[in-house]
């Protein structure tokens, strides 16, 4: 059986979280999906966030929650099929009131960009060139 991912991530503003990615073209599931909490699909059979408020999140750890707009607590990094969605992704999180995170990195084989969504969190968009060895 395939493992699936389900990437925890507090914000403040649910609703508004959810606009900014559906900004980006992902989709919400519903079945996951109330008040406090948004199953966003990354992959339909493998890869979800879940957004959470953060009184929603402070039920899972006995820790403080962190302010990513202050300190990094997770770096998101999602691959890509080309160079150019990789910028698209970059181009409509900053559309959408994200910003960028570093410059674009590229190394020939591979190549990345960065923003950050409304609540600071770093979502690195990446793409590899399929046809060079590992």
């Amino acid at each position: 059986m395939s493992k699936m991912i389900f990437v925890n991530l507090p914000v403040r503003d649910l609703a508004r979280s959810m606009t900014f990615f559906e900004a980006l073209g992902f989709a919400f599931n519903p079945q996951f999906t109330d008040a406090t909490a948004a199953c966003m699909v990354i992959d339909d059979q493998h890869i979800y966030a879940m957004l959470l408020t953060h009184e929603k999140f402070k039920g899972f750890t006995p820790k403080p929650v962190s302010n990513a707009a202050e300190a990094t607590e997770v770096l998101v990094c999602l691959s890509c099929e080309s160079r150019a969605e990789v910028d698209a992704y970059v181009r409509k999180a900053v559309a959408a009131g994200g910003t960028t995170f570093r410059a674009p990195e590229d190394h020939g084989f591979m190549y990345g960009h960065a923003f950050q969504d409304l609540d600071g969190h770093i979502w690195e968009m990446m793409w590899m060139d399929p046809s060079v060895p590992q």
